[in-house]
Order: structure tokens, then C-alpha cells, then sequence
């Protein structure tokens, strides 16, 4: 691992983890050495991280110099606040993770006084339970959108058919009741959408519909908006 990449592991882990950290959780997390640790530690502040802490008290970020001072407002921040915790509580492990990520950066870039409203906002989010049932197949459903491949498919509808697709993923939407895919289904020749925990197979086809994802989005959208 090259110096560089150490430098922004060790930073991320100091994002997210809580703190005070103690610098053998540190070398444990970012996999060096405790010496290797203490000087990556004084390289990041010669860099201009503020890391409050010592040896034998562990350690806390209070400002990240890889990320520019935000001037968000407090409403703005109680914002990023509930959005954040509702991805949280989507159920969705990869969306959970990141945006406990994302709070972590988010809070790095504030000003002390900002870190702390982010961190003790008055709007919460209140679920007992995950907005939506946990579904294995939602990475591979992410990364065929975004690479815009065609996916091959087996699903059951609601009457418990089965059948074969090609569809073109366009976008996932997380739905009052429902987590839905909306799609260009080939066998259909038309837009439909579908449940991802109705997918009972999922191979990626190697066929792209590049650049077409934008547009058909576009189009579909606006279908459904003509139909309210």
C-alpha cells in the first residue's frame, strides 16, 4: 500500500470511528505498525489535520484538511442530519454504511461549533424496525445502473409466474410502501418496474445500453408523471 493511500485509511478510520482512539485500534484498522502509526499521525498534521490526542489517550479528529471548512446553517445541518439517519434506517446495509461515511466527513469539515449541532441535531428519526426488508441483491442492481449493463433476470410475479428478462436497470426508488426498479424490460419491449426481492437470479449480460440511461429515465418518469 502505497503512502498516500495509508495516509486517507488512516484519516477515513478517524472519520468514522468514535472517539478518543487509541493508537493500537488505529494500527489495528489501518494495518501498520505502532511507529508507522505515530508517524503517520505527525505527517497528517504537518499536513494540517488538527488530531487532538497523544500517546496513551488516543486520538480525535477535529478538523480534516482534506476536506474544505463547510458554512452550513443550522437548518442546513439538521437536514443532513435526518436525511443521513433516514438512509440509515432504509435497511439497506451498503446505503447504511455509507452514510454513516458520509456523516463522519460531513462532521470533519465543520467548524467545532457546527461538528457539534451535526452530532446533537433536534430532528430524529424514529424506526423501530428497517424501512424496508433487506435485500442481497441490491449492490449488483446499484453497480449495473451505474455501468448501465444489462442485467439477465428470473422473476416471480405477483401471481407466482416465472419468467426470463433482459432489462435495462435505469434507477432504484425507494417508494412509501415499495422498493422498486424501474427498467426497460427487452422481453416487454416497454418500461416496467419490478421488486428486487422478486429477482430469484441475476447474471450481468456484458451487453451495455450506454448512453442510453439518462434519456429512458427521462421518458419513463415523465410517463409516470402524466398518469397521476
Amino acid at each position: 500500500m502505497s503512502r498516500s493511500d495509508r495516509l486517507f485509511r488512516l484519516l477515513q478510520a478517524m472519520r468514522v470511528m468514535p472517539a478518543p482512539i487509541t493508537a493500537a485500534r488505529l494500527a489495528e484498522e489501518t494495518g501498520v505498525s505502532l511507529r508507522s502509526l505515530y508517524r503517520d499521525i505527525d505527517s497528517l498534521r504537518a499536513a494540517g489535520a488538527r488530531i487532538e490526542g497523544e500517546r496513551g489517550y488516543g486520538y480525535r479528529l477535529i478538523e480534516d484538511y482534506a476536506l474544505p471548512p463547510q458554512t452550513f446553517d443550522r437548518t442546513e445541518i439538521e437536514a443532513i442530519a435526518l436525511g443521513l439517519a433516514e438512509v440509515r434506517h432504509m435497511g439497506d446495509r451498503a446505503l447504511a454504511d455509507a452514510a454513516t461515511s458520509v456523516l463522519a466527513k460531513v462532521a470533519a469539515s465543520l467548524p467545532d461549533d457546527r461538528e457539534q449541532q451535526l452530532f446533537h441535531a433536534i430532528s430524529r428519526v424514529y424506526r423501530p424496525e428497517a424501512r424496508f426488508e433487506p435485500a442481497a441483491n441490491m449492490n449488483a442492481l446499484r453497480d449495473a445502473c451505474w455501468r448501465e449493463e444489462a442485467l439477465e433476470i428470473d422473476y416471480v410475479d405477483k401471481g407466482g409466474g416465472v419468467s426470463q428478462r433482459t432489462i435495462y436497470p435505469l434507477a432504484i426508488v425507494y417508494a412509501e410502501r415499495a422498493l422498486l426498479v424501474l427498467a426497460w424490460c427487452c422481453l416487454r419491449q416497454d418500461f416496467r418496474m419490478f421488486a428486487p426481492d422478486r429477482i430469484t437470479g441475476m447474471a450481468r449480460s456484458g451487453a451495455s445500453f450506454r448512453p442510453r440511461r439518462a434519456a429512458l429515465l427521462r421518458d419513463y418518469l415523465g410517463r409516470l408523471e402524466a398518469m397521476e
